[in-house]
């Protein structure tokens, strides 16, 4: 098994105990290893990446180390005065001293460590969950504040970029494939309207970054639910983990995202439409935990613009959806035919949702 021959060329102690499929992500193989020696036990999360999809590991790793040793740094000088104790993942070197490995056949590894004693959850499970899962993108937001962008790699130049993916989304549907995939239901045709009718709109965030009110920052960039980590003690959060999309970017990808998983109670991958409505309640809470760590670094500019967040990034992962679904499911992994379709179909009916609480959402925003 190659995972359990890759997990032994990091610089971890022990002997090999396990090695297992872990996790529920849709691009990397992750794994939960687990070591011992006669005294203790080491577990870590090991990933094989997924060049198809991060074609540079080597900047994708440089960001990793760059973000985890700048944000360790400044947790233990806050320490003293947090109300909890914060964590970050940590990058496990090669013992080669590398941040990764590579395989025989090319393909690169990683290691970093486990949070200790916390959980994820694929979806929102009480209105303090949410607080604290607006807290933790905040923390985490305010503790890469001060990172220049120009120290990290674009490594998914693109990304969150909504008019690219139109651009992909034309490119797909312009095929055969695509045609005839587009053409395949009457759910897939409404799919397609749903995107002609707002293409022209999709381009707020850039047109306001390119007119100079929105600035890039270090983003997450996948800061969803079941990125946030809750400590098994004090149910409070203690960390986010799934660092790979870090990258200069505008922050509202990160709220707009965050909100959008964590306000969908019905998950991403339901089957029951009737189900699907941005929680209000819900944001309101996330937000007003946001903002205890990051009111001090947004601009008038930047909260001008938060609705817009919040409607284009559902918007956007649907498009990313039907677009894979049209190009034949090479991006998202899938387990059943039509299954990225179905994705994308929850995405929209959740960004009309947005769409039609619009005025409660900007209630919210201007009170908070």
């Amino acid at each position: 098994m190659k995972s359990a021959l890759v997990s032994r060329m990091f610089a971890v102690d022990g002997r090999l105990v396990s090695v297992q499929p872990t996790g529920s992500g849709n691009v990397n193989d992750t794994y939960l290893a687990i070591f011992r020696t006669t005294f203790s036990e080491q577990r870590f999360i090991l990933q094989r990446i997924n060049r198809k999809v991060f074609p540079h590991p080597d900047r994708i790793m440089d960001n990793m180390r760059v973000i985890t040793e700048h944000v360790h740094q400044r947790i233990e000088q806050e320490a003293d005065f947090a109300d909890r104790i914060w964590q970050l993942p940590a990058v496990i070197p090669g013992k080669d001293g590398k941040d990764y490995v590579v395989d025989g056949d090319g393909e690169y590894w990683r290691a970093i460590s486990l949070i200790a004693s916390a959980h994820s959850y694929e979806k929102v499970q009480s209105q303090e969950h949410a607080r604290e899962a607006g807290i933790v993108l905040g923390h985490f937001q305010r503790m890469i504040s001060d990172i220049p962008v120009e120290r990290l790699h674009d490594t998914l130049e693109g990304f969150h970029v909504t008019p690219g993916y139109l651009k992909k989304y034309d490119q797909a549907l312009a095929t055969p494939e695509g045609k005839t995939r587009a053409d395949s239901s009457s759910n897939s045709r409404q799919c397609r309207n749903f995107v002609e009718d707002r293409r022209a709109w999709c381009s707020v965030l850039e047109d306001a970054k390119d007119r100079g009110e929105l600035a890039l920052r270090p983003i997450h960039g996948d800061p969803k639910v079941a990125n946030i980590m809750i400590d098994d003690f004090t149910g409070k959060g203690t960390s986010i983990v799934d660092l790979d999309t870090v990258k200069p970017g505008l922050i509202h990808y990160d709220i707009g995202d965050c909100l959008r998983s964590c306000c969908n109670r019905a998950g991403e991958e339901t089957q029951d439409f009737s189900a699907i409505y941005f929680d209000t309640d819900l944001c309101e809470t996330i937000l007003r935990g946001y903002m205890i760590q990051a009111r001090d670094f947004l601009t008038e500019a930047d909260r001008h613009y938060l609705f817009d967040a919040i409607r284009l990034i559902a918007f956007e992962l649907g498009l990313r959806f039907y677009a894979d679904y049209l190009a034949g499911d090479v991006y998202f992994k899938t387990v059943y035919e039509g299954q990225n379709l179905n994705r994308a179909r929850v995405q929209f009916r959740l960004c009309e949702s947005i769409e039609t609480r619009e005025r409660q959402i900007r209630e919210i925003l201007g009170r908070i």
